[in-house]
């Protein structure tokens, strides 16, 4: 019966599967079942595992997780296998875990960044920031002044000011309301601030505004500006782009006069040369410094903190030179400097009993204030170039003579032209003669080689060394003026010394001086055979007006006064009527001295000439010593000719300046003949 095979009594068994007679389904039903996504996992692709399913479906076996399926119900379960099944639940605690962690490690890095900045590297920065932020503006100190004994300025210092510009911040300004001196209406920027400012620095506008454009924020604009228009400037109201900084110039009022000896300073008020170098230290302060906080733009903050530190100033010091005397001085060496075609000429004029000089003069005298001429710091001759003392020389081979009692100033000596040493040396006088009969005071006066080389026959190789030595050769002055020489010497050992050397030095040559050095022989015998050291300096003056006087070094005994007066007296023959240097008589005063002329090499293999005399006034009561040097002259190489009527001339203006009484005792007449 049909009834029996529809599907309204089909029983089901306890299974699920229908009870009755089974049937082959149509082939298109013949799919395999698909499972229920509720009930199980989401499907992978396993294509090998899928096949055994649909070919038990087709060969009419039930699927193990239901009954088998009909046409109609296979067709939804076709289209979900199409769609992807949802995700399994993950679990969210684990999410939340490890954000906790990642948060940590960031937290945690920060901290550790926050304590290295904070403690570690915090002061390194808080100083690198007030660092940029701060500036500090030198407060240049007032340079001491130079002066002579007399309190004449030689050297000082002048407030100037410098002019400067920032670029940067004049892009800013506005110029409303204001007005030119011209009654124009002023500009925006930098050609409103050279409206203001060309008038005050006269300087043309224009060229003043292409200065004051561009990114820069310093730009000098004029130096060495006077204080009246520094104070100009300051009532432009125009701080935010122009100031004023405040500087110092050196001025040397009096020009040449002693110009080369003064020295000069550089930009920063630095000693460059003569006294300006050698008491720098004294003459220059102390520098202040104002410590300020600034702006980005550069400008003060004036509620920040600042500190401020005042310059202070340099002493003064006082020169033992007097102007007039210096003046005096130079004048005449350069005047003899023309009329005898020398290269150069030196004077100096030192006190006896101080060994302070009263002028030291060389010709060609620079001025300070003309920076353009190199000379200016070129030192003084005096103490810079060495020659051979030549015949001045002699004073200290008749004071070895003396004091050792070797001879007399009335031993006898027969003096010829030409004169052969026991170790077969032959020396010459100057001039040819017949042989002379002369005592060592004409051998002296005479100015003879060959009488002084028979006199110094008798001393020894050693003593010869020593007096040398005791009278300042081959020793620094005691000056302290840049660029000195001390000279050369022969060997320190005597027995180094050679068979001509040995004779030599008797007359001055075979060693070298300074025109200081050679000097001093003059004023130790002057001054009683005791030698003060040359010098200067006569004190400083603190800001405050407090005088400190120079330390004094003791005087050292080179000979004994009876050694000193005695050889005095004799120098006085060597400028009267029977000496070589007459022409150094100083009217009313007796003069002691004694000429010289002394080899000098030229530096290209040949040889020049350094003319000089040397002398000392009063000669009963010595009081000043006066050198001459001249440096190859053209009209006589001879000291007596040339080096002598400079020293008469000057001498006796130093004499009559100072106040010096003339001579009241007449000369003792020694005898220069036998």
């Amino acid at each position: 019966m049909t009834g029996s095979t529809s599907g309204a009594g089909r029983q089901r068994t306890p299974s699920g599967r229908a009870a009755g007679p089974r049937s082959t389904p149509p082939r298109q039903a013949k799919q395999p079942a698909r499972k229920q996504p509720a009930k199980k996992q989401p499907a992978r692709k396993q294509p090998a595992k899928a096949q055994p399913r649909a070919t038990s479906t087709r060969l009419g076996l039930q699927a193990p997780d239901g009954p088998r399926a009909s046409p109609a119900q296979a067709r939804p379960a076709r289209s979900r296998v199409a769609r992807p099944l949802p995700p399994r639940p993950g679990r969210p605690e684990m999410r939340q875990r490890w954000l906790v962690g990642i948060a940590a490690v960031v937290v945690l890095v920060f901290l550790v960044r926050l304590v290295h900045v904070q403690l570690i590297e915090g002061p390194t920065l808080a100083a690198k920031a007030e660092a940029q932020r701060t500036a500090t503006a030198v407060t240049p100190a007032h340079r001491g002044d130079i002066t002579d004994a007399n309190g004449v300025v030689l050297a000082t210092s002048v407030d100037r000011y410098t002019v400067v510009g920032d670029p940067k911040a004049i892009e800013d300004f506005r110029g409303a309301g204001r007005v030119d001196a011209d009654g124009h209406k002023v500009e925006n920027g930098a050609l409103g601030i050279a409206q203001l400012l060309a008038p005050i620095l006269d300087e043309p506008k224009n060229e003043l505004a292409a200065k004051l454009v561009g990114e820069s924020r310093y730009r000098v604009l004029a130096k060495n500006v006077v204080p009246q228009v520094q104070r100009a400037i300051a009532d432009l109201e125009i701080r935010a782009y122009i100031r004023t900084d405040l500087t110092s110039r050196r001025t040397y009022p009096s020009g040449t006069v002693a110009g080369s000896l003064v020295g000069f300073v550089n930009e920063e008020q630095a000693g460059q040369g003569g006294i300006e170098l050698a008491y720098d230290d004294l003459l220059a302060g102390t520098p202040g410094s104002d410590t300020y906080e600034r702006s980005l733009d550069g400008l003060r903050i004036p509620a920040a903190g600042q500190e401020s530190v005042p310059a202070v100033p340099g002493d003064s010091i006082q020169l033992s030179l007097v102007h007039d005397i210096q003046w005096k001085a130079q004048d005449s060496i350069d005047e003899a400097k023309r009329t005898t075609g020398a290269e150069y000429g030196i004077v100096i004029v030192q006190d006896i009993r101080t060994g302070e000089l009263v002028a030291l003069a060389d010709s060609g005298s620079t001025d300070p204030n003309d920076r353009s001429t190199a000379a200016v710091a070129g030192g003084s001759r005096a103490v810079k170039d060495v020659f051979d003392p030549g015949s001045t020389g002699k004073v200290v081979t008749m004071a070895a003579a003396l004091e050792g009692g070797y001879w007399t100033p009335d031993s006898r000596f027969t003096v010829p032209y030409s004169y052969t040493t026991p170790n077969g040396q032959t020396f010459r006088d100057s001039h040819e003669h017949p042989v002379e009969r002369l005592t060592l005071t004409g051998v002296l006066a005479q100015s003879s080689n060959t009488g002084t080389v028979q006199a110094g026959e008798k001393i020894p190789l050693q003593t010869r060394q020593d007096y040398l030595y005791k009278f300042g050769f081959g020793a620094p002055t005691g000056l302290g003026l840049p660029g000195e020489s001390v000279g050369l010497m022969p060997p320190a050992d005597v027995a180094d010394w050679d068979g001509r050397t040995q004779y030599a030095v008797l007359f001055g040559q075979g060693l070298s001086v300074n025109a200081m050095q050679a000097t001093s022989v003059f004023s130790t015998v002057a001054n009683g055979g005791v030698r003060m050291t040359p010098t200067l300096f006569e004190g400083s003056t603190s800001p405050d007006g407090t005088r400190t006087p120079a330390e004094r070094e003791p005087g050292k005994r080179v000979i004994s006064e009876e050694t000193a007066d005695t050889l005095v007296e004799m120098m006085e023959t060597v400028t009267g009527d029977e000496g070589t240097g007459k022409n150094a008589a100083v009217p009313g005063y007796r003069v002691a001295g004694k000429t010289g002329t002394a080899q000098m090499p030229t530096g290209s293999g040949g040889w020049t000439y350094m003319a000089s005399f040397i002398g000392v006034a009063p000669a009963d009561d010595p009081r000043y010593t006066v050198s001459v040097f001249l440096k190859s002259p053209h009209s006589s190489i001879f000291g007596g000719d040339v080096a002598a009527p400079v020293f008469s001339d000057v001498m006796g203006f130093t004499l009559q300046t100072m106040d010096v009484p003339p001579s009241e005792q007449e000369k003792r007449r020694l005898k220069t003949e036998w």
